[in-house]
């Protein structure tokens, strides 16, 4: 079972898995605008194998039958926005935590003991205001050398800002403990910046795919800060390959939380990457500058060496490959940038 099962991370994962003949539940509400073509995409290549389940998690009664005889499950589901927090806060904790805990709880009730795993957020770590920075021409860095080559690990005091930090972070310990107290073999991937084939990205919320599709519309681009904050941008197929080991080695990564990244050698800038979509597209962006936004961290690169070390998982997709092979997709499967994109990337 997967929640959020038609999003961008929820749709690729449950791909994974039906390429190899598994039945996969696609538990969603449709909220998110465009995930209906990633449902009728599974539906129509893998047909009864991918089976929607179109309820919303903040529905208790209605999720419950969901889990009787599930496998595994994987809680993808989620407001997934700070801005949207910021405007519906009182929404964004009924489907983040709320809906969590109904989710726990109805995995707790079928009595099976299945693995869980949560999609939670680097936001738990709050703004990292306390991190001493350098400013470079294009990016930040820490002073720490440590810090630089490492990134931020598990370790890490939680400190929950903005309402989504909030919500994420109550739901990330609320998985945890139903590991410790009811026994439950959970964990939790606290993720950067994941992006890919089959996202929808805009101005909120998944702004890798969201800054190259304005690129390739010819649309100007908003940046909030001053474009030198630095992210770990991670491919979806390496994410995905991460949420399968854990599953595969629940034994040993229950009760844990892992964040999930591309790492010091994916580490890049909102504006390295207009740079890269510029050298992808042929063109340079025109963009709008904006104020910073609340808890928006000038750095987070995940130190990922608690994956690697337990599960031999790292990641595999460098950034810029990652990049074309977005912009490919796009232009193939969405018609962006054709036919001028798709003779540059195969150029």
């Amino acid at each position: 079972v997967i929640t959020g099962g038609a999003g961008f991370i929820g749709c690729n994962l449950a791909e994974s898995f039906l390429r190899e003949g598994q039945e996969v539940v696609l538990l969603d509400n449709l909220s998110r605008p465009g995930v209906e073509e990633n449902l009728a995409w599974l539906r129509r290549v893998y047909g009864e194998k991918a089976r929607p389940c179109l309820v919303d998690i903040r529905d208790i009664e209605a999720i419950r039958p969901v889990f009787a005889n599930a496998m595994a499950v994987f809680h993808l589901a989620s407001q997934t926005a700070v801005t949207t927090s910021l405007v519906q806060p009182v929404e964004d904790f009924e489907v983040n935590a709320r809906g969590t805990l109904n989710v726990l709880e109805a995995v707790r009730e079928a009595g099976s003991g299945v693995p869980f795993i949560f999609a939670s957020t680097n936001k738990v770590y709050g703004g990292l205001d306390d991190l001493e920075m350098v400013e470079l021409e294009d990016r930040y860095i820490p002073a720490d050398l440590k810090l630089r080559q490492r990134g931020i690990g598990e370790d890490r005091p939680l400190s929950f800002c903005t309402p989504y930090g909030c919500s994420k972070g109550t739901a990330d310990q609320y998985v945890l403990d139903y590991a410790a107290s009811f026994g439950i073999p959970a964990a939790v991937m606290r993720m950067s910046c994941i992006y890919g084939p089959r996202q929808f990205g805009t101005e909120d919320q998944g702004w890798v795919a969201h800054f190259l599709i304005r690129a390739l519309r010819g649309e100007t681009i908003s940046i909030y800060g001053d474009g030198k904050q630095v992210r770990d941008v991670l491919h979806v197929a390496d994410a995905i390959a991460a949420y399968r080991a854990v599953l595969t080695r629940m034994d040993a990564a229950s009760g844990k939380a892992f964040n999930l990244g591309g790492g010091s050698l994916n580490a890049v800038s909102l504006r390295m990457v207009l740079c890269e979509i510029a050298r992808i597209t042929g063109q340079e962006s025109a963009t709008e500058w904006n104020p910073w936004r609340p808890g928006d961290q000038r750095y987070f690169v995940a130190d990922t060496s608690r994956l690697k070390g337990l599960l031999g998982w790292e990641a595999a997709i460098g950034w810029r490959q990652g990049l074309r092979d977005l912009a490919s997709w796009l232009a193939t499967a969405r018609g962006l940038g054709q036919p001028l994109l798709q003779e540059r990337l195969t150029a």
